[in-house]
Parts: structure tokens; sequence; C-alpha cells
């Protein structure tokens, strides 16, 4: 199997732009292209979909919608199970108790949700990578690096 390229909303949500002008966003599309052109495996966390296909919604941003579902159609997804929500818990706890949180202590905390995805979806001998622009919180939990250094 291929390495496994994991996509948090920040890449996500540049490449579902199809009216992208933004320096960024134009080579985070070409990056995602080169890498599926190399094989490698896209996935596609149902919580990263959901952060950022409620921002689209609510913008009306159907072409963007559009955008991201065929990119969707392309991409491993990835569901939220019990068991995932489960993992999620556990890490959310851990790093309160570490003093160490990456969201509001009321929020659901979309990092450890993709993270424990990843952590209950893939064999850690797959080496799934979280593609990311927020590698200090997702690093605690899983192996991240930011996108524009996965090649």
């Amino acid at each position: 199997m291929s390495k496994i390229i994991v996509l948090d909303a920040g890449p996500l949500g540049m490449v579902a732009n199809p009216k992208a002008r933004s320096e960024e966003s134009l080579e985070c599309q070409e990056w995602l292209k080169s890498i599926m052109g190399l094989g490698y495996t896209i996935a596609i966390p149902e919580v990263v979909d959901y952060e950022i296909r409620r921002e689209l919604i609510r913008a009306n941003r159907l072409a963007s919608i559009r955008q991201l579902d065929a990119i969707n159609s392309m991409a491993l997804y990835l569901p939220i199970t019990t068991v995932a929500m489960r993992k999620a818990a556990e890490l959310w706890a851990i790093a309160r108790q570490a003093g160490q949180p990456t969201a509001d202590p009321q929020a659901l905390d979309g990092d450890v949700i993709l993270s424990a995805q990843v952590l209950t979806s893939f064999d850690s001998s797959l080496n799934a990578i979280i593609a990311t622009a927020n590698v200090s919180h997702i690093s605690r939990y899983a192996q991240a690096q930011h996108w524009k250094t996965i090649t």
C-alpha cells in the first residue's frame, strides 16, 4: 500500500476553493495534484470534511462544495466511528491533565477527533501522515507534517 496522506482542514480548505487566487492556495492545489500523481493515498477524515463543509454551506459557496465533493470522491473517506470518538475523549482528557489543551475547554476539539480518526483507522505500520498547517497541536497525538514539507 502506498503512503497515506490525511488532509487537515487547512490544506483541504485551500484545495476545495476552485477560484483560489492566493499564492498559498494555488501552491497547495499543485501540491495535492503532485502527491496524488505519485500514487499516495489521500484520506479525508469526516471531522475535517465537516469543518470545511459547514463554512461553505454557511457562505453559500456552491462551487467550492462541488469541489469538496469531487476531492472526497477521489480520496479515502474516514467516517467518524464510536472507537474514534472514544479515543478522542481519551486524548482530550490526557491533554488537559497535562495542562496542554489544544482548544477551549467547551470546544469539541477537532484536532483530537482528527487525530483519533487517524490513530483508529490505520495500522501504525502504514505510516499515515496528517498534512496540516497546524503541526504543533496535531503532532501531540499523531504523526503530522506541514503539508509543504510532504513530497
